[in-house]
C-alpha cells in the first residue's frame, strides 16, 4: 500500500484514523498531569516531559562538547522539559559512533562541567528550575566508526543486520573483552559525577553493544545463549557504575527489536516479528533488582527498521505498515513495561510523530498511568520549547513541530552536525549541503 503521510487537521480526525487502523492510542485533553513533578529514586524531576537522547555529532575530536553541543543543551534547558536524557557519550575511544561523538575523559571533564553549568543557568533564568541531566554511557558496538569509517565490534554475527555489509572488518568480541568493556562504564560514570551530571544511563537500546547482546542467542560462552548470560554484560555494566559513583542509574532499553529470532530481541522462535515482551519484562525486573531508578523504553533500530523506532513521513524506504500502527506499538511496549515494574518510572518514546497532537498523546499516556513520562527526540531538535508550549498553552506550536522528514538522522548517519534543517535551517542546512 502507498505510504500515508501525516495529514490530520484535527485531533478527532487522528482518533478516527487510529480506529480505522484497528489500534488504540490514548489521548488526553488535560495537561495538568504533565506539569506534576516526579520522584525517581533520589531524582526529583520538575515535570513529566523529557528530551530524549539525540546525538548532534558536534563534539571535538577529543570528545569534548563543541559550540553547537552547548547551544543545543542551552535551548533544551530553556525549553522547560523536566528531564534531559543527554545524548550518547562513548565509554571507549574505539567504541565511538563517529569521530565527533562525545567521549568523557579526565582531560575534558571540565568542558562538560561548564556546559552543564551554563545549561542549568539558562533553565533557571527561563523557568525557575534546572532540568535533571541523565548522561547516556554507551558502547556503539557494531556501529563503531571512531575515525569516520566502520570498525564494527560485535557480540555475534547477525545475517539481517549484515546483509550487504559482508566486507566490513567485523570483530567478534571475546568474553574477556566484553568484561573489560563492562568495567569501562564505571570509569565513565566516575567522570560523569565529576562533571556534574545528575544520573547515568547504561544504554541498552537500538542494537548497540549491550542491546545486541540481549539477542545473542547463538553466541557461545558466558555472554550468550540463556537469558542470564545475555543480560550479563548489562548487569556487569550497571554494577560497575554503582561501584564507581554515587549517582542514580537509569537504563534506556529496547523492549523489542523488530527482527525475527534469533536476530532480534522481544520475539519468539518461529513467530516472525510478532512482539513478545516476556524477556523485556524480565529485563526491566532485573534492572529494578539492581537499583535502577528510571527506565527509558524504546524499540526497533534506527539504522535498519526506523519505521519501528520512529514512524515517519519521509525515509529511505516505504514502510510496510501505517505509521499509526507503529506509533501504537511504541506506546503499547512502553506501557507493558511500566505495568510490569509499576514502582520504577518509565519514559515512553516516539511521541513526536503526532506533531501538535503529541501533547494530547502525552497527556493521555501519563494521565492514565501507562507511562510516567513522555519523551520527545526529533521534536526537541525542531522545537526546543515544546515542553513550555505544552504546559502553558496545552499544545505544541503547529508552526514549529517536527515534520518527521528524517533529515536530522541523515546528517547523523553521514557524520555531519545534526539538527533540524527545517526549523533551524540557518544553522543546519549548510551541513546538509556539505
Amino acid at each position: 500500500m502507498p505510504h500515508e503521510k501525516f495529514h490530520y487537521a484535527t485531533l478527532e480526525a487522528l482518533k478516527e484514523a487510529a480506529v480505522e487502523q484497528g489500534v488504540k492510542l490514548t489521548f488526553g485533553a488535560d495537561m495538568a498531569c504533565l506539569c506534576r513533578p516526579l520522584k525517581a529514586g533520589t531524582l526529583h524531576i520538575p515535570n513529566r516531559l523529557a528530551v530524549q537522547p539525540m546525538e548532534g555529532t558536534d563534539g571535538t575530536e577529543g570528545g569534548a562538547p563543541g559550540e553547537l553541543t552547548s547551544r543545543r543543551y542551552d535551548r533544551f534547558a530553556r525549553g522547560g522539559a523536566g528531564l534531559i536524557w543527554f545524548e550518547a557519550v562513548s565509554t571507549a575511544p574505539e567504541a565511538r559512533a563517529s569521530a565527533h561523538q562525545l567521549y568523557l575523559t579526565e582531560d575534558n571533564v571540565s568542558d562538560f562541567a561548564r556546559m552543564l553549568d551554563r545549561a542549568r543557568e539558562a533553565g533557571m533564568k527561563a523557568n525557575g528550575y534546572a532540568p535533571v541531566f541523565v548522561m547516556q554511557a554507551t558502547h556503539s558496538g557494531r556501529y563503531a566508526k571512531p575515525d569516520g569509517t566502520p570498525h564494527p565490534l560485535i557480540a555475534w554475527h547477525n545475517e539481517v543486520l549484515e546483509e550487504g555489509l559482508e566486507n566490513l572488518p567485523f570483530k567478534v568480541l571475546t568474553d574477556d573483552e566484553l568484561k573489560g568493556y563492562a568495567e569501562r562504564f564505571g570509569e565513565t560514570a566516575y567522570l560523569a559525577e565529576k562533571a556534574g551530571f545528575d544520573a547515568v544511563d547504561v544504554k541498552c537500546s537500538h542494537r548497540y553493544l549491550a542491546s545486541e547482546l540481549m539477542s545473542a542467542y547463538l553466541r557461545p560462552g558466558r555472554y550468550g545463549g540463556t537469558f542470564e548470560n545475555r543480560v550479563r554484560f548489562l548487569t556487569e555494566a550497571v554494577e560497575a557504575v554503582k561501584a564507581a559513583c554515587s549517582l542514580p542509574v537509569g537504563c534506556r532499553m529496547n523492549a523489542y527489536d523488530g527482527f525475527p529470532w534469533p536476530w532480534g530481541f522481544g520475539v519468539n522462535e518461529g513467530e516472525g516479528v510478532t512482539p513478545d515482551l516476556t524477556e523485556g519484562k524480565k529485563l526491566a525486573a532485573r534492572m529494578r533488582s539492581l537499583g535502577v531508578s528510571i527506565l527509558n523504553v524504546t524499540i526497533g533500530n534506527p539504522y535498519k527498521n526506523p519505521h519501528v523506532n520512529r514512524p515517519y513521513d519521509l525515509g529511505n524506504y516505504v514502510p510496510p505498515e501505517h505509521p499509526l500502527v507503529g506509533l501504537s506499538r511504541l506506546m503499547d511496549c512502553a506501557a507493558e513495561i511500566q505495568a510490569a515494574v509499576p514502582d520504577v518510572p518509565v519514559i515512553g518514546s516516539g511521541f513526536s510523530y503526532p506533531r501538535a497532537f503529541a501533547a494530547n498523546l502525552a497527556a493521555g499516556m501519563v494521565g492514565e498511568g501507562r507511562v510516567a513520562m513522555a519523551g520527545f527526540g526529533r521534536m526537541a531538535f525542531a522545537d526546543p520549547d515544546f515542553a513550555n508550549e505544552i504546559m502553558k498553552t496545552g499544545r505544541i506550536d503547529p508552526a514549529r513541530v517536527c515534520l518527521t522528514c528524517g533529515q536530522c538522522a541523515v546528517l547523523l548517519r553521514h557524520g555531519q552536525c545534526a539538527g533540524c534543517v527545517v526549523r533551524d535551517r540557518e544553522v543546519y542546512q549548510p551541513y546538509r549541503e556539505a
